[in-house]
């Protein structure tokens, strides 16, 4: 359980909490449809709606509107969400994997390509990049929850492989076979996470400097805007003074 990470995803990312809430709130709605259509319609026997719902509470999503995405799951006139994960490289060398849920294969693969081409990137081919990232569970709480020390410790007691904290929140990450049974021995002692779900988490960093990051973070917002693409993972560190320059 040694060892911290500076690894974001687009979720943690400063400036990241300004995006537009139907944006956000129609790929939250999009998880939840999709989980409930794989499993049950009921969050407690059916760990990735569980987790999806939790997501949506957490960013105050109404009750309407999460019931409304699991009934729809049940009706046969839904479209067929299928997921799609694209690899490649960003400004500065920066592995990206993007993942996707989407009813229509050719429009996303086009408007990702297209956002990744105009920001300084290129698309790559399945396993062009993964193999630099380990896949984990990841398990977001927020920094109200408790110290360090009490999330290291429920952590540990529950099974899980590491903990980053910071001012952010904390970040605790399992074995990609542990999530939801680490996530669920959370629940008693720290409550329900804001979200638990597979990442990909970078073996090794790379350090963007000023004007790459500046691209890089257009091309991460780019993809971010499409209400196709999910999550974007990458294996880029930006330092606090790099930040503070592009403000």
């Amino acid at each position: 359980m040694a060892g911290h990470s500076k690894f974001k995803n687009i979720m943690h990312r400063k400036g990241a909490q300004d995006k537009k809430r139907s944006g956000m709130f129609s790929k939250l709605s999009r998880e939840i449809t999709v989980a409930a259509k794989m499993g049950l319609p009921d969050p407690d026997m059916n760990p990735r709606l569980r987790a999806a719902v939790n997501a949506a509470k957490a960013q105050s999503m109404p009750k309407d509107n999460i019931q409304r995405a699991i009934d729809k799951a049940s009706k046969g006139d839904t479209e067929n969400y299928e997921e799609i994960r694209y690899e490649g490289f960003g400004p500065g060398g920066v592995s990206l994997i993007i993942e996707a849920l989407t009813d229509n294969r050719n429009r996303t693969a086009t408007n990702v390509r297209t956002a990744v081409s105009k920001n300084g990137g290129n698309l790559g081919t399945a396993g062009s990049v993964s193999h630099g990232f380990d896949r984990v569970g990841l398990i977001t709480y927020p920094a109200s929850v408790g110290d360090a020390e009490k999330v290291f410790e429920a952590a540990l007691e529950a099974g899980a492989e590491d903990v980053t904290s910071t001012e952010d929140g904390h970040e605790i990450w399992t074995e990609q076979g542990a999530l939801h049974e680490v996530s669920k021995a959370l629940e008693p002692v720290l409550g329900e996470a804001e979200g638990a779900k597979l990442a990909w988490r970078p073996q090794t960093m790379v350090s963007v400097e000023e004007g790459d990051a500046a691209t890089l973070f257009k091309l991460i917002d780019a993809l971010d805007d499409d209400d196709d693409v999910q999550t974007v993972w990458g294996n880029y560190e930006v330092s606090d003074e790099v930040m503070e320059k592009l403000g």
